[in-house]
């Protein structure tokens, strides 16, 4: 083994923490990238093959597809087949070195590489062994499989969708992975800190249901936090008047929230009477009216123009923004100004597009942003950081 496996390869707050990416798709390689984008040294052990994500289009050259340009970054990537002769040897070469292990190998896929929790702890105690997969390993779901789409199914967020819109719709984007991926590098940086402060390497588990109906649940719990028959379901989020408002030449979002923007709304736009209504003078009460609340703003607004209405909101204090498609999101001043989205070289991919850090921390104030690597581009590189000789995993015919 080398004197010091551990050598920072990158700066940034987390500087100096080994994490072992083994996870596939978007849910662990999102927790392995927002660990990376933090300074730590993550290492994608992926299949000879490549994480599934690296075939997914658009993609200029094999394994290089568009998503995983930004999911992997901040990576070094070690193509290893664990299930080949010192496959496994070579892994746990890596974990013994390392502060923190991400994977979303489903619980029995991880039992027949002989990779638990208990195995892994042998070789290293003082591991952060974070674990997720759809349902929690000990409930009677244990074993199903679990993507996205089903997790927003289990989760109700299909059902509240179906409550809108009368259709039973998957949120447009992979919600229930990016959101239990955060918890994952939350989670994580939970343990390490306990750690630090006398605590112990300890196995994480985020059942991907219970996050995303606990998610849910924030609001929707409704009357059923108070009472046993209560129903659940926030009036205000599930009104099917809920949505954009058309004003005299486009569509925006305003929300005036505080009984105070109500006040300057309905002065606005020369109505000051409904300031008095009793079914919208308060915010609770123009919550709980809110099938008739929606519908008398989208009245309302069609007498000024999106220009107007920013202006006046602007000044009043009263949130608004127009509707923009993701294109024109990605791309407005307010977008370009903050660096979220920019243009880079990539070493053997040419030109593309990063997602930027889109937090800012005083002490990190410029982060580091190394590009995707090539499948087992640093195979080598770190196992023999680790003491481990990389020609055993291709033993001589």
């Amino acid at each position: 083994m080398s004197e010091n496996p551990r050598v920072p390869t990158s700066r940034g707050l987390l500087a100096g923490v080994r994490v072992i990416e083994l996870a596939s798709v978007i849910m662990g390689p999102y927790a392995g990238r927002e660990l990376g984008d933090l300074g730590a040294d993550v290492i994608k052990v992926e299949p000879p093959t490549g994480d599934m994500t690296r075939h997914y289009p658009p993609r200029r050259h094999p394994g290089m597809g568009g998503p995983a340009l930004n999911l992997n970054r901040n990576k070094r990537s070690a193509a290893i087949d664990l299930k080949a002769p010192h496959g496994r040897d070579a892994l746990l070469a890596l974990l013994r070195t390392a502060d923190v292990l991400i994977t979303n190998l489903r619980p029995q896929a991880l039992e027949k590489l002989r990779l638990g929790y208990d195995e892994v702890a042998a070789v290293n105690p003082g591991l952060i062994y974070a674990s997720a997969q759809g349902f929690r390993s000990d409930s009677r779901y244990g074993t199903r499989a679990a993507y996205d789409d089903i997790i927003q199914a289990a989760s109700g967020l299909v059902w509240l969708n179906h409550q809108v819109s009368g259709q039973p719709h998957y949120v447009p984007t992979v919600l229930a992975d990016k959101i239990c991926g955060m918890q994952i590098a939350q989670s994580v940086l939970a343990a390490l800190h306990y750690r630090e402060h006398g605590g112990t390497g300890q196995h994480i588990e985020v059942p991907m249901a219970d996050t995303m109906l606990a998610f849910n649940l924030v609001e929707h719990l409704g009357a059923a936090a108070l009472e046993n028959d209560g129903e659940f379901g926030s009036a205000r989020s599930l009104s099917p008047q809920r949505r954009a408002l058309r004003t005299a030449d486009g569509w925006m979002c305003i929300l005036p929230h505080s009984d105070r923007n109500w006040r300057d709304f309905t002065t606005f736009v020369g109505r000051p009477e409904l300031a008095a209504d009793t079914r919208f003078a308060t915010g609770p009460e123009r919550a709980r009216n809110a099938d008739a609340f929606y519908p008398l703003l989208a009245q309302l607004t069609l007498r000024h123009t999106s220009a107007e209405w920013q202006e006046f909101c602007d000044r009043a204090g009263i949130a608004a923004a127009p509707v923009l498609d993701l294109e024109s999101a990605a791309t407005t001043a307010y977008a370009q100004e903050g660096g979220l989205l920019r243009h880079a070289e990539h070493p053997t991919e040419g030109p593309y597009r990063v997602i930027g850090r889109p937090v800012r921390y005083s002490a990190d104030p410029e982060p580091e942003l190394r590009p995707c690597p090539r499948i087992g581009q640093h195979t080598e590189q770190v196992l023999r950081e680790v003491g481990f000789d990389p020609a055993l995993l291709h033993p001589a015919n």
